[in-house]
């Protein structure tokens, strides 16, 4: 007792250690770690220490203390210990003096002494100190002492960390799942943890933790008597196991519910993990799946009683769980009302689930809630709460009314953002509920001076433009906000374009005037593309087919929705098996942010809100579509220098040989001409000119057989596969791909290669938004995928999908299933393999357009090629839908004047320049999409160097 008391107050005393300034204490501290008495050397190493850790280099001094390791005293060893840890690194050939001590102190009586030195060496991350690590840490899994086998089985994950392949070759793998069998349940945790760990880093190593009935008995055996993290590791293995039936799932269930009542709230998220996903595996209503349900409620409420950082991770977890099974939670909304001291990252967060709880049953609870909220002093929150009740109104019909009559108990108060906040979310319940509420508008015009925010101003443009036919006023109304047209938000400008069209529709004698100026401010004062193309649109409309404008603009719109926000349902499944980690808490997948995971990877939601207005945000980036159909006007600007007049010049002479049969011919359209209110056909700007693709003759100085692919139309360049997806990363799965055009028809050709030991089954592939909407056929694999076998799999590639601006522009995020995991990479797309074949211009259309656009939008490059002749380039460009529009030699300089069209009508214009003997070309690029340039000049780059 007096020892203990004595090393406390030498404890509360080291503080001194940190307050020596003497000079030459290097020097001094040498010969004190020299001395004979431990006690000596104890207070001379905890010298060294207390120097070390404040940033002072006593490296010189790695010999005195190493020699301070053959003590009895463990005091002195651990301190020896953490300094040969700090320093092993900077000084491997010393440390090498510390193996035959670590080797005797893993033989040592004391087990405490046993497992010091094998954590030691495990920490110290030196090769030529691992490979003495092997025997002692071998003797240590096998020790008698429960601690001890603990530390050592922590230890082989540190050491897999190291040199997996060592730990692989010497049988650690083996000898760690054999702990998981041990007596003591730490040992056991230990064990899971460290098993765990090395899967996630070596595909190798799962075979060495497969989960089966007799292992999860083990670990359920273990669970009741392990330490809160232990508990936790082993849950956390607990929900990676499939069970073999209902049967099963249940009696896991029961063995894990009793630590829904741990005073630890990890252990209580990561038992509710387990306990939602062996939910999945039973029927639906069956009474213990309903008794599960009820047993999952009070667990969590217990969470919101925590301090508020656990209450965030608590709510941001429930949040899923609430959309995944609401039934839950459903009694226990009162939970989930706001308390006052509630910091806002809480309150916005139980505002969300009380939404989602929201029913018949429970929504005068909330509304008398919610309208309590929107008298608070925090403008977030209130303008929160106001939403709020809109989302209740969408989601609930019966309570809709109550809704909107409390918004105008919140309008008649005058709060300026609340007043704004409330028209926004009535402009949804109308959209809703089209035709019900139409009574309450008169009170909304009433606070039209007083709308200063965009979203306000037009969602109440939108309300006039919708009703105008029931509103006396709308065009005196729609005309206040027309004055300040110019300095108004795009978003404002845009609602405010359509509503007036939309009155013009519903009142066209008395609105003539008011139409023409609006269309006149989008169409000639405007530098905004997307507020001048729906000018163009709408006024083509009204001029030559009213019937059809009224079916475009009055159209009946889709009803709005309260299920919008929810999570995609394969994110969301994915997530809940992520309940506890920051995965649930940022409501991404893992390997979207944590580093080492699959590169480039991103979550691929669904990101669409029909909670929007009808017309498109200002804050939403044009797409190259939007910018491919923007109208050519007519334009001043001079033609380039190096253009030359293609009218006078004579069209690339055809090449001699017969026309290919069977191939389809591009037949020009024979309508009528739709005359331009700015003047001239229309159909110039997008009908193609007719193209009947012909076999070239042959060309001296290449391969004929390579000649003939790459000339043939429809079948050009493919370049060679790339590895897409590394075994290393895809967990023995590994794919390489390719593009290529055949047929008018983008193919994706990938090879499938199995690198694990198990088979793979149950492939599914999906495309996230990109810049060209492009999506995958389905992925058909014949048969299940052998280990060290490959398939090859060709996907024909659809232009239906959703359009999402990406950089670089032809980058493409791919997200492959397999029965193993989801699989996430991404891959550029050579840009000729969008280019389509009926891309060649007529003369006068290429000339007028390369004159139209602007001399800035044109970039000229020059590279290197193999010096061949300008035919040989234009039918290789040709193979690969790159049309030669005209030819003209000035100077003895050969120019090849080209177009090209991707898939979305975005037309490239070019300017060839070669020189004959000279091996570098000019390339001159013109289009209204600058973002293509880089791709289209990279595609240049590899034809013309083949």
């Amino acid at each position: 007792m007096h020892n203990y008391f004595n090393s406390n107050i030498k404890k509360m005393t080291d503080s001194k250690y940190f307050t020596t300034t003497k000079k030459g204490e290097i020097y001094e501290l040498k010969a004190e770690l020299n001395q004979h008495k431990t006690d000596r050397k104890k207070e001379a190493v905890k010298k060294v220490i207390a120097i070390m850790t404040v940033g002072k280099d006593v490296s010189a001094l790695f010999p005195d203390v190493i020699n301070c390791m053959q003590t009895d005293n463990l005091e002195l060893k651990k301190l020896v210990y953490l300094y040969l840890m700090n320093y092993a690194k900077s000084q491997p050939d010393m440390a090498i003096m510390a193996v035959n001590t670590f080797a005797k102190d893993c033989d040592d009586p004391n087990p405490l002494i046993r497992a010091l030195a094998v954590r030691t060496m495990g920490c110290i991350r030196v090769d030529k100190i691992t490979e003495y690590l092997c025997e002692p840490l071998r003797k240590c899994l096998k020790d008698e002492d429960p601690y001890v086998r603990k530390t050592a089985a922590v230890c082989v994950a540190k050491l897999h960390d190291i040199n997996s392949t060592l730990v692989e070759d010497q049988g650690f793998l083996e000898l760690l799942r054999d702990l998981l069998s041990d007596s003591n349940p730490m040992v056991v945790a230990n064990a899971v943890a460290s098993l765990t760990e090395i899967a996630e880093s070596s595909p190798n190593a799962n075979q060495y933790f497969e989960m089966n009935s007799a292992t999860i008995n083990k670990l359920l055996t273990a669970l009741n008597e392990c330490t809160e993290w232990g508990q936790i590791f082993i849950l956390d293995s607990l929900a990676n196991y499939t069970p073999r039936d209902d049967k099963e799932a249940q009696s896991i269930c029961e063995r894990v519910t009793p630590r829904l009542s741990h005073a630890n709230a990890a252990v209580v998220l990561s038992a509710v993990k387990v306990l939602m996903k062996l939910m999945e595996m039973m029927p639906a209503g069956s009474p213990f799946l309903q008794s599960l349900s009820k047993k999952l409620a009070p667990p969590l409420v217990t969470l919101l009683s925590s301090e508020p950082e656990v209450q965030y991770v608590a709510l941001r977890n429930i949040n899923l769980i609430v959309q995944k099974r609401p039934d839950i939670l459903k009694q226990e909304i009162k939970a989930f009302f706001v308390k006052y001291n509630d910091p806002i990252y809480v309150k916005l967060e139980k505002l969300d689930i009380m939404i989602r709880l929201a029913s018949q049953q429970n929504i005068a609870q909330v509304l008398a809630e919610l309208k309590e909220y929107a008298t608070e002093v925090d403008v977030d929150f209130v303008r929160k709460s106001v939403r709020a009740i809109g989302r209740c109104a969408i989601k609930v019909e019966q309570s809709a009314e109550k809704c909107v009559t409390t918004l105008l108990d919140l309008i008649q108060n005058k709060v300026n953002y609340v007043v704004q906040e409330a028209i926004v979310v009535l402009k949804d319940i109308f959209r809703r509920y089209p035709n019900k509420y139409e009574s309450i508008i008169s009170t909304l015009c009433e606070n039209l001076d007083s709308l200063d925010e965009p979203e306000a101003r037009a969602s109440m443009i939108w309300i006039i433009g919708e009703y105008a036919e029931r509103i006396d006023n709308a065009d005196e109304l729609l005309t206040t906000f027309l004055d300040g047209f110019s300095d108004e938000n795009t978003q404002v400008q845009l609602q405010l374009l359509t509503a007036i069209v939309k009155l013009f529709l519903k009142r066209p004698t008395d609105t003539q005037e008011l139409v023409q100026q609006v269309l006149s401010l989008a169409t000639q004062d405007s530098d905004n593309p997307d507020l001048r193309d729906r000018g163009y649109i709408y006024w083509r409309l009204l001029s030559t087919d009213p019937a059809a404008a009224k079916d475009v603009v009055l159209a009946e719109k889709p009803l709005i929705s309260e299920e919008t926000d929810l999570l995609e349902p394969t994110l969301l499944d994915e997530l809940i098996c992520h309940i506890s980690t920051l995965a649930s808490v940022y409501h991404r997948p893992p390997s979207s942010f944590v580093a080492g995971k699959t590169a480039g990877r991103r979550t691929i939601l669904l990101s669409s809100s029909t909670n929007d207005l009808d017309d498109v945000s200002e804050t939403e980036q044009p797409t190259i579509s939007q910018v491919a159909n923007q109208t050519i006007n007519q334009s001043a600007s001079q033609p380039s220098s190096l253009l030359g007049d293609l009218l006078d010049m004579e069209p690339p002479a055809p090449p001699p040989t017969q026309k290919y049969t069977g191939m389809p011919t591009q037949v020009k359209p024979t309508s009528d001409s739709v005359l331009d209110l700015l003047g001239g056909d229309l159909n110039m700007l997008s009908t193609p000119s007719p193209f009947i693709p012909q076999q070239p003759a042959p060309v001296t100085g290449l391969n004929d057989l390579f000649t003939l692919q790459t000339a043939l139309p429809g079948s050009g360049y493919s370049a060679p596969k790339q590895v897409w997806l590394p075994a290393a990363k895809g967990k023995g799965f590994e794919i390489s791909g390719t593009f290529s055009r055949r047929l008018g028809q983008p193919y994706m050709d990938l090879t499938l290669s199995n690198r694990a030991m198990q088979p793979m089954g149950g492939f599914a592939i999906q495309f996230n938004k990109n810049s060209f909407g492009l999506t995958p056929a389905v992925l058909n694999v014949p048969a299940p995928l052998l280990p060290n076998q490959s398939t090859e799999v060709s996907l024909a590639l659809g232009l239906a999908g959703g359009v999402m601006k990406m950089e670089p522009i032809n980058n493409l995020q791919v997200a492959v299933k397999n029965n193993i995991d989801v699989f996430y990479f991404s891959c550029l797309i050579p840009a000729h393999i969008l280019f389509v074949e009926d891309g060649q211009m007529e003369r006068k259309l290429f000339l007028g357009t390369w004159k139209d656009i602007p001399q800035t939008s044109e970039v000229q490059t020059s590279f290197p090629t193999k010096g061949l002749s300008s035919e040989h380039y234009q039918f290789l460009l040709q193979a690969n839908n790159i049309f030669t529009v005209a030819k003209n030699n000035v100077d003895g300089q050969e120019m090849l004047y080209q177009s090209m069209k991707f898939c979305n009508n975005l037309h490239v214009l070019s300017e060839l320049k070669i020189i004959p003997g000279n091996p570098v070309v000019q390339l001159a690029l013109k289009t209204r999409a600058m973002d293509v340039v880089p791709i289209v000049q990279a595609v240049y780059k590899q034809l013309l160097q083949l």
